[in-house]
């Protein structure tokens, strides 16, 4: 069974072969953990939107046409589920600007250097937090979890060319809302 690609795999649970998709979770289930931990940091709601993502993989089975590569329509599902779950649940899907916090080290530790910084990235949340949705989204791909644009385009279903005009509109969009906030 190793030996089957993911599509044949696929299609054969498409076809009623329906024991095939435990391979499948096999294959997935930590790069689908991982795809939503990195999103909302909590360890049970990524196993159940993971848990989600295969039950829609076998409600819509019918639909897989096998055409590309499974990893993108499986991603694809998997975004959907996370973009329903936090519209059902009303939360603004934004990953917190918390985390970038860490990754950021501060050369200068001084009482009043330390209070600028905070200040920045209070404000850098804010201004994150009020961008829509799919620019927040591929600032989250490419700057904090470094995909390259060819990744981020496969899991959203675009060209690399979209993905880099995606990536600078939002960057943009973030500036002008940023210097907004800034100015007030």
């Amino acid at each position: 069974m190793d030996a089957l690609s993911d599509n044949q795999i696929m299609q054969r649970v498409r076809d009623g072969q329906l024991d095939h998709l435990g391979l499948l979770f096999e294959r997935y289930h930590r790069l689908l953990f991982s795809f939503f931990y990195n999103r909302n940091k909590d360890i049970q709601l990524s196993q159940d939107l993971v848990q989600n993502v295969f039950v829609r993989v076998l409600k819509y089975r019918h639909r897989y046409r096998g055409e590309g590569e499974f990893k993108h329509w499986l991603f694809h599902i998997a975004r959907n589920v996370g973009t329903d779950h936090y519209r059902k649940k009303k939360i603004r899907h934004a990953d917190s600007i918390d985390d970038w916090k860490n990754q950021i080290t501060d050369l200068d530790n001084s009482p009043a250097q330390s209070m600028i910084h905070k200040e920045e990235m209070t404000q850098l949340k804010t201004a994150l937090n009020r961008l829509e949705p799919e620019k927040r989204e591929v600032l989250m791909l490419s700057k904090l979890e470094g995909l390259r644009y060819k990744e981020i385009g496969q899991r959203l279903g675009c060209s690399e060319g979209a993905v880099k005009v995606k990536v600078y509109r939002a960057l943009k969009a973030l500036k002008q809302t940023y210097k907004q906030l800034e100015d007030q």
